[in-house]
């Protein structure tokens, strides 16, 4: 049983993570190494590390796929960003959605449309602003 529910939920994922999917293919053509880490796909490296100052992010989560701008980043907010992998198993591809809506509420409130987000503050494991 265990297995087809590690399945199910890959399988329930799997739109989110094809869009991970084509953006690690480019960023491993750039140069990026992949690891598998505790079933996700963590990728980070190469070129990626040029567009450091030019990102306000130093990981993304899409799906079950991490694209970091360098490895010690992804080091760094791994914990965090499996957060994001285990809200993108409880919501699916609606994850892009919600996320989107949460920033959009929060900015439409006028407060911040990152730190306000309510899947970053879980994420983040807290409530209060930075």
């Amino acid at each position: 049983m265990s297995a087809l529910r590690t399945f199910l939920r890959y399988l329930w994922v799997a739109p989110a993570s094809v869009v991970g999917i084509v953006c690690a293919l480019f960023a491993a053509a750039l140069g990026a190494r992949w690891a598998l880490v505790n079933g996700v796909l963590e990728v980070a490296g190469g070129a990626l590390t040029a567009l450091k100052p030019r990102i306000p992010f130093r990981a993304i989560t899409l799906g079950h796929v991490i694209i970091g701008v360098e490895h010690e980043a992804l080091a760094y907010c791994r914990k965090h960003e499996h957060v994001h992998v285990r809200q993108y198993e409880r919501w699916g591809v609606f994850f892009f959605v919600l996320y989107l809506g949460s920033s959009l509420i929060a900015l439409l409130s006028g407060r911040h449309p990152y730190w306000d987000n309510h899947f970053e503050r879980e994420a983040y494991g807290r409530d209060d602003q930075p």
